[in-house]
């Protein structure tokens, strides 16, 4: 418990940081609300053609009396529009740090020179292996997230746990994913950032569930975008400042 609400208290640290210091709140939005155009213009196509995607995946229903192929199709239309939203928590902020990575490059190494100094590892990674990294993240996701989307439609079970689960896996990736940029300089890589957040998945779960229930109101991601950064940023320097690379695990 204590993890989750240190995770909780570097989530706020990083948008308390961002909006004492207004101009690099400002150049961190620029990226976020490009992502944002896109994300509203591909789920606006998708609600316009949701009856006809349900439709289409529900042929055996066409026989059915008009309630209950009213409540079957409804209940998928929600689910798929709700699976698609909840896909976007992730897709979203890795498309957003693609789109944005000069941006929230400079953002990251501002706030580790205001807290004393970036911990740089000295090793240059290139571009191309930043975007195979956040593909491996969604791939990963994929794995815990197409489960998640079909068992979505058991009665009962969908409405309750699954979500829950589904919101923790999305907010563990989210964290993942975040602290991409300040790791990288440290140069550490995914598998690296993966086996440090299972080893704290209180941190991770207290950082990243958060985000991922405010991400799911499209403008309230993109206000909340550069904090996530900063607050990534100095949660990594607080978690990597008792490892060595390629060491075990520190305590303070």
């Amino acid at each position: 418990m204590r993890d989750v609400m240190t995770g909780l208290r570097f989530m706020l640290l990083g948008q308390r940081w961002v909006l004492t210091h207004r101009r690099w709140f400002g150049f961190g939005l620029l990226p976020a609300l490009i992502t944002l155009v896109i994300y509203a213009a591909a789920l606006i196509l998708l609600a316009l053609w949701a009856d006809d995607i349900v439709t289409w995946a529900t042929p055996f229903a066409d026989g059915w009396d008009d309630l209950n192929q009213a409540v079957l199709r409804g209940l998928f239309a929600a689910l798929l529009i709700g699976g698609a939203l909840l896909s976007a928590v992730l897709t979203f902020t890795a498309v957003t740090l693609l789109i944005g990575d000069p941006f929230y490059e400079a953002l990251s190494e501002q706030v580790e020179k205001a807290e004393g100094g970036p911990r740089d590892s000295g090793v240059e990674v290139p571009w191309w292996s930043d975007v195979a990294d956040s593909v491996r993240v969604l791939l990963r996701w994929a794995v815990f997230g197409v489960p998640l989307f079909f068992l979505g439609f058991v009665p009962l079970l969908g409405q309750t746990v699954v979500p829950a689960i589904g919101v923790a896996v999305t907010g563990f990736f989210l964290t993942i994913e975040l602290t991409s940029v300040p790791m990288a300089r440290q140069g550490r890589r995914l598998g690296e950032r993966m086996l440090l957040f299972r080893h704290r998945l209180g941190l991770a779960l207290g950082f990243g569930v958060p985000l991922a229930l405010l991400f799911l109101i499209p403008v309230v991601a993109v206000v909340l975008m550069p904090g996530a950064v900063a607050g990534a940023t100095l949660l990594s320097r607080d978690l990597t400042a008792y490892r060595t690379l390629g060491g075990t695990a520190g305590h303070r």
